[in-house]
């Protein structure tokens, strides 16, 4: 079932890298954000335990998944993983790659800027979130 207002029922929310039957990756491409990943449940769900057990297994594998990808390929000092929905009520993850110099840390993502980070580090993490939109592409995934 899809919801007419929800923006996740309507579109994408991004690049789409992987589609299973149950799910899809999308990468936001939000610049201030490289790396940040997100695992979406492709009907209008609300919450976690509105799935099944199995389902609700294969989603997770799915983050899981994601969280590994972004650790090998953009090598960050910590992940922060969020399903709020409390904007958007659709079931969705993000896998959010932080590292102690980024213009957040250690505040979420949606709080405060600490600093602007080099543009060096920044087209490395660019370069980097084009390798790993390419590596979750090429896996077979099922769900």
């Amino acid at each position: 079932m899809k919801k007419v207002d929800c923006p996740l029922c309507i579109e994408d929310g991004g690049i789409c890298l992987v589609r299973t039957k149950q799910y899809r990756i999308v990468a936001p491409c939000e610049p201030e954000f490289l790396g940040l990943i997100r695992v979406i449940w492709n009907e209008h769900v609300v919450e976690m335990t509105d799935l099944e057990i199995l389902p609700r297994n294969d989603f997770m594998r799915a983050v899981y998944f994601v969280e590994e990808s972004v650790r090998q390929m953009m090598n960050p000092d910590k992940i922060n993983l969020a399903s709020l929905g409390n904007a958007v009520p659709h079931l969705h993850w993000h896998i959010i790659p932080r590292w102690l110099d980024d213009s957040y840390f250690p505040v979420p993502i949606w709080g405060q800027r600490q600093r602007e980070i080099s543009a060096e580090k920044v087209s490395q993490r660019q370069s980097d979130e084009q390798l790993l939109m390419r590596y979750i592409q090429e896996q077979k995934l099922e769900g």
